[in-house]
């Protein structure tokens, strides 16, 4: 059902949201409804509508045709809004648990009503005010197996994953994705915002062909290797949680990818964070990143066994194989994340409040030596424990020796 089959495509504000939430039949009456516009993202409009009398919620997301930091200079399609929805909805035949529950989508209007999820606060957030969120990577790490696998060639059959492939044709976000993950942070390009105490690390980076190299290698395999349906976009701001509860939300950027790309941001933003603490709490959010890459592990085995297209999948060593390439892409995926955190247009903004300049620059160059070796030697990885091993390395100052 189109919400209003014959109107042209206008942004909705807090009164014109409100109206669409009576018309949808979420709430019976205007009368007593309040509405804020929570949007803190770069894209989009994102509105919390409440009715008093019930505590009911629900939240309206509406993409813009532009990027809403900058303005109408830079275009966006509105389909991307229909990749959402959809993806919101192929993600919960295989992880209900974790993600909201989509209402109602309006593909001329670029509109998704969704489930409220106001109980629950996004984990960056929440991890820059000093939370947990003890079952966090047990959640996340169920999720990324499910999903993924739940989309790639092994459970759908090749066929089947051609045809779902072609539904999430992203080039604009895709796009966004190859320019400011993997392009201009390894380069002295005008979008980065580099802090003046790393600029000397910078160029060093920047000149370093071996780095170069490596990351011109992931962004080609980013590009090309459509192994299953990604989030795409899956940082520590695109989660809510709480210590009992976990939803994965804002997939727009979501495409046919490599699989790792996934875990690897999830662990190369948990690992910024962890970075960023100077506590007791510090091992707690290290558990996670061994925690998630385990549990997505035991997940996709069994998945593997339980189900499987593959003739070849039986063969010895083809599954320990493909967990492999899989680590190793994480791991790679994850260096280039933390460069962009880094030297890139997004930083880690638990690091950055970081008051003491000293403290803020030790732990931005430590992020950026772990970035390297990540990036560079990410084939040595074998376990998420070396994973932890590496961070702990950079922090002491100590060469990274994996």
């Amino acid at each position: 059902m189109s919400t209003s089959p014959k109107a042209t495509y206008e942004p909705l504000n807090e009164q014109t949201a409100i109206q669409l939430a009576v018309k949808l039949n979420v709430f019976e009456a205007a009368t007593g409804l309040s509405c804020r516009e929570i949007g803190d993202g770069n894209l989009n409009l994102v509105f919390h509508i409440t009715e008093a009398a019930t505590r009911r919620g629900i939240i309206i997301k509406q993409a813009l045709p532009y990027v809403r930091v900058i303005g109408e200079s830079w275009p966006l399609t509105l389909e991307r809004a229909r990749m959402e929805s959809e993806a919101l909805q192929i993600f919960a035949r295989y992880a209900p648990e974790y993600v909201p529950v989509v209402h109602h989508t309006d593909e001329q209007y670029a509109i998704t009503v969704m489930e409220d999820l106001s109980r629950l606060k996004i984990v960056r957030t929440g991890f820059a005010e000093g939370a947990v969120y003890p079952l966090l990577s047990t959640h996340i790490g169920e999720y990324l197996a499910r999903t993924l696998y739940g989309t790639s060639d092994f459970a759908l059959g090749a066929d089947a994953r051609r045809e779902l492939a072609l539904q999430f044709h992203n080039p604009e976000l895709c796009k966004i994705t190859e320019n400011f993950v993997f392009t201009y942070p390894l380069i002295d390009d005008e979008s980065n915002a580099v802090e003046s105490g790393l600029t000397e690390l910078a160029q060093e980076l920047w000149s370093d062909q071996k780095l170069l190299l490596e990351g011109a290698k992931l962004k080609q395999h980013f590009m090309t290797s459509a192994e299953a349906l990604l989030h795409g976009d899956l940082h520590t701001g695109s989660i809510f949680a709480s210590d009992e509860e976990t939803k994965v939300i804002d997939p727009e950027f979501a495409f046919y990818g490599p699989i790792g790309y996934d875990i690897g941001l999830f662990i190369a933003n948990t690992l910024l964070s962890a970075l960023a603490r100077q506590d007791h709490t510090r091992e707690q959010l290290l558990h996670h990143v061994t925690n998630v890459w385990n549990v997505f592990q035991t997940h996709y085995t069994e998945l593997w066994q339980e189900n499987n297209q593959e003739h070849f999948a039986a063969v010895p060593g083809y599954l320990e194989y493909q967990l492999q390439h899989i680590l190793e892409d994480t791991v790679g995926y994850a260096g280039s994340e933390m460069m962009r955190r880094v030297v890139g247009l997004a930083h880690a903004k638990d690091i950055e409040a970081i008051q003491d300049d000293a403290k803020r620059l030790h732990i931005k160059s430590s992020a950026a030596r772990l970035a390297r070796d990540f990036i560079v030697n990410r084939s040595r990885y074998q376990s998420a424990e070396q994973i932890v091993q590496a961070l702990q390395q950079a922090d002491q100052g100590v060469e990274i020796g994996i």
